[in-house]
């Protein structure tokens, strides 16, 4: 690791305790401590299977875009390599796209680009998901959840741009237009330039994993596990509802909410969503449902940890695999 990565490690984890500072202060650490030992832990392992199923189900398609570039793909390397990318999402943010298209492309013989390219389709079509869940989310509980989407959310973002959403959408599109238009104009000198031949190749590549994606096989299937894969995330989310005591006060409509806040909450660039994960969902529950904090915390803490527990296992079995298979494949080699 060069002194470059190693410098996001430290700027990330120390972004993890700073929104880890936040989110456990003031609470009160003994009703804190009963909360986590009073859970259901039938229930929490419950939510381990539903969420060990969901990588599967994400594994299986991302295998059907995969098939569309014309070479056989095991379902176990793209399981593997799913896992792959969870493990190191606990070292290094957003690394962990990276490492699952490197498990694939060394499995498969496809090339890299390729490969990153049926990311790209996939985690657009996760985006697009996302954004109809939150959409149908807040139409669902306009009243409340629509409320929380808009004062804790949408207005801080907007204030930060002193309060201008015509800002926003100039910053959203102007800047991406700006930067193409001045590759396109500038494509020939910069060209002649070795880097940015790279760089052209490396785009080209991806742009022909996109175009050979959009030809996959199975359409219908692709989008059943789609479906499939979205409702395991809200049952890993009802399963922890079920293993506190909010399982009488919540419902699926509430753990659908709480999934989608939690999406949010993985998405900020800190080692396996720490901290943000929990910062994120605690002030959801409080503000949306009026729980005190040292309540939300201990949902928040459920729900991340066996969750994060999940992924390192599955990371885990995936890296003790792929290192089994390696050496019978040397020993095979050599006699």
């Amino acid at each position: 690791m060069n002194w470059k990565k190693l410098l996001k490690v430290v700027l990330f984890a120390t972004l993890a305790l700073v929104l880890l500072y936040f989110s456990f202060r003031g609470i009160r650490w003994n009703d804190f401590l009963e909360g986590l030992r009073s859970a259901d832990y039938f229930w929490i392992l419950m939510s381990v299977f539903v969420g060990a199923f969901s990588f599967y189900v994400r594994a299986a398609r991302w295998r059907i875009i995969l098939l569309s570039l014309g070479k056989p793909i095991k379902r176990i390397d793209t399981f593997n390599g799913v896992g792959m990318a969870y493990l190191t999402n606990f070292t290094l943010p957003r690394a962990g796209e990276v490492a699952r298209c490197g498990v694939v492309a060394q499995r498969s013989g496809l090339g890299f680009d390729r490969v990153l390219g049926t990311v790209i389709l996939e985690r657009t079509f996760d985006m697009i998901c996302l954004l109809i869940i939150t959409i149908l989310v807040a139409l669902l509980r306009m009243d409340v959840f629509g409320h929380f989407m808009i004062t804790r959310i949408w207005d801080p973002f907007i204030d930060r741009l002193g309060g201008s959403i015509l800002l926003a959408v100039i910053l959203a599109i102007g800047i991406p237009a700006i930067l193409i238009i001045n590759v396109y104009l500038f494509r020939k000198p910069l060209g002649k330039l070795k880097i940015a031949r790279k760089i052209f190749d490396f785009f080209r590549g991806i742009r022909d994993g996109l175009v050979q994606s959009l030809k996959m096989p199975r359409k219908g299937y692709f989008f059943f596990l789609t479906v499939l894969m979205w409702a395991t995330y809200v049952g890993t989310s009802y399963c922890t509802i079920l293993a506190t005591p909010l399982r009488d006060q919540l419902n699926l409509t509430d753990a659908l909410f709480l999934m989608v806040v939690g999406s949010f909450g993985w998405v900020v660039p800190v080692q396996g969503g720490i901290g943000a994960f929990h910062f994120i969902v605690t002030l959801a529950l409080v503000s949306v449902y009026g729980l005190t904090q040292t309540s939300g915390m201990v949902f928040a803490t459920i729900s991340h940890e066996s969750q994060a527990f999940t992924m390192l296992l599955t990371g885990l079995f995936a890296v003790i695999y792929m290192s089994v298979t390696s050496k019978n494949k040397s020993k095979q080699t050599r006699s």
